[in-house]
């Protein structure tokens, strides 16, 4: 089947669109590169576009309506944003789900160091990524410190020019003889990942004088002691904002595609939705799902049940398990996640026929997992037909793809957990060159067909 390009099907008019989307979306990728950053993001993009918050709702005993819009702020790491339909609940919603958080380094609860003049902060990797690539980049710290008190500091340095950067030293080159011969994965190991923080030492200072300099500056410019990066949450990423690539800048260079593609247009597919949809319509903000969705705030927990409990408690006619059952069984969903672009220099991990090709449009993954399939979320034909339906008639450039070769490797979404509701769920995505490293690609035209079809479905999915 011939995949149509979707550059050469743009007017001049829907070209500016297409760049002008693709502006708002880097500069969401250049502030948002943590999940708490998009959370923030996203709540106060819904107050602005008239959202209430379904907390508030819950606790004044308001009841909500058709064309009423909520969202719910989970822990500060997941968002939802809800437009009531006029369909009552139990008749599904038409739901777009992404996550928020993406592979990055994560500093220790008792980092701070010092080794020979140099003041370190010990990590930990979080989701997988290929560890050498992470060396000898300029890296900024981003996250929150939250003392005794309950009082919270934000952190993010190294964004700013003035700023300093941080970094992971490599080996020379001279010396590197036995690492240049070791497999990739064992080039730099875990626990070499020691971020160089400060090389001063504080003056009058006996002992550790260079971590003493580091506390200070610590002290004075957060507020912050020792003990409270017991209770911190510092992310490691690569520092500077989202850049055009090419020299007809058609693509994007940046930290974070995966998954942030996928949310910023799902959340304004939702925010922007107009007048009252026939159908409630949903987007799910979600963090963990690099390391398996787990903990609280993945969407392997009850967050978005509970969530969805609530929505059905402050509607008319009131809560009961039998609504929230139906409401979730009779849904229909994307798993906004990427796909692994075709990368002609890495092509022999590709079956070209079903690999996503930047320029072609959103893609859609009937099945990921791994193998034959393991840990999959397998799409009806049936859904797939409604989807395609829905994106012809909304005049949407799609493709379909596989991750990468059968054998070759494979990966998961928040699909299959999703699925288990009994709800219709298939993966609709961006294609992405080297996901997962520090600075992926995108091309945005798929940037905007993802947000065509993402809108298209919230307005157009029905029951069948």
């Amino acid at each position: 089947m011939v995949r149509q390009d979707a550059w050469k099907q743009y007017d001049d008019t829907e070209l500016a669109e297409v760049m002008k989307f693709a502006e708002g979306y880097s500069a969401f990728l250049s502030a948002c590169k943590t999940e708490r950053e998009c959370v923030v993001f996203g709540v106060s993009e819904a107050r602005r576009k008239g959202f209430a918050d379904l907390a508030d709702i819950v606790r004044e005993g308001r009841t909500l309506r058709a064309g009423d819009r909520v969202y719910y702020n989970w822990m500060g790491k997941d968002l939802m944003a809800f437009v009531i339909g006029e369909k009552p609940l139990s008749e599904g919603m038409n739901i777009l789900g992404a996550h928020i958080d993406s592979p990055r380094v994560d500093v220790k609860q008792n980092p701070l160091y010092e080794d020979e003049g140099i003041a370190y902060f010990d990590t930990h990797y979080y989701g997988g990524i290929k560890k050498y690539q992470w060396v000898a980049i300029p890296l900024a710290l981003h996250g929150v410190i939250v003392r005794k008190d309950g009082t919270r500091e934000t952190v993010a340095i190294g964004e700013k020019e003035e700023d300093p950067v941080f970094c992971f030293s490599d080996l020379l080159i001279h010396l590197a003889q036995d690492q240049m011969s070791k497999k990739a994965s064992e080039a730099v190991e875990g626990e070499a990942l020691n971020l160089i923080v400060g090389g001063r030492p504080l003056k009058d200072a006996e002992k550790e004088a260079v971590k003493a300099q580091v506390l200070k500056l610590l002290k004075e410019q957060l507020g912050a002691e020792e003990e409270d990066l017991l209770s911190a949450e510092l992310e490691i990423v690569p520092a500077g904002r989202a850049r055009d690539l090419g020299f007809d800048r058609s693509m994007i260079l940046g930290y974070g595609h995966d998954d942030r593609i996928c949310a910023y247009p799902s959340l304004r597919a939702v925010t922007d939705c107009e007048g009252t949809p026939a159908y409630t319509v949903c987007a799910i903000l979600t963090d963990k799902e690099e390391i398996g969705s787990v903990g609280a705030t993945g969407m392997a927990s009850n967050f978005f049940e509970n969530t969805v409990a609530e929505l059905i408690s402050a509607c008319e006619g009131g809560y009961s398990d039998l609504t929230l059952r139906r409401c979730l069984r009779n849904s229909r969903m994307l798993s906004s996640d990427v796909s692994a672009g075709f990368d002609p220099n890495f092509a022999g991990v590709f079956e070209k026929k079903n690999a996503a090709i930047l320029g072609k449009g959103v893609c859609f993954n009937k099945f990921t997992g791994r193998g034959g399939k393991g840990g999959s979320n397998d799409a009806n034909a049936e859904f797939m037909a409604e989807i395609r339906r829905i994106m012809d008639d909304a005049g949407v450039d799609f493709q379909t793809a596989e991750l990468g070769k059968v054998d070759a490797g494979g990966g998961g979404t928040i699909a299959y957990m999703c699925a288990k509701y009994g709800m219709n769920v298939i993966d609709a995505g961006i294609a992405v060159l080297s996901m997962h490293a520090p600075y992926e690609i995108a091309a945005k035209c798929d940037l905007w067909e993802g947000y065509k079809c993402y809108r298209a479905f919230a307005r157009e999915a029905k029951a069948f």
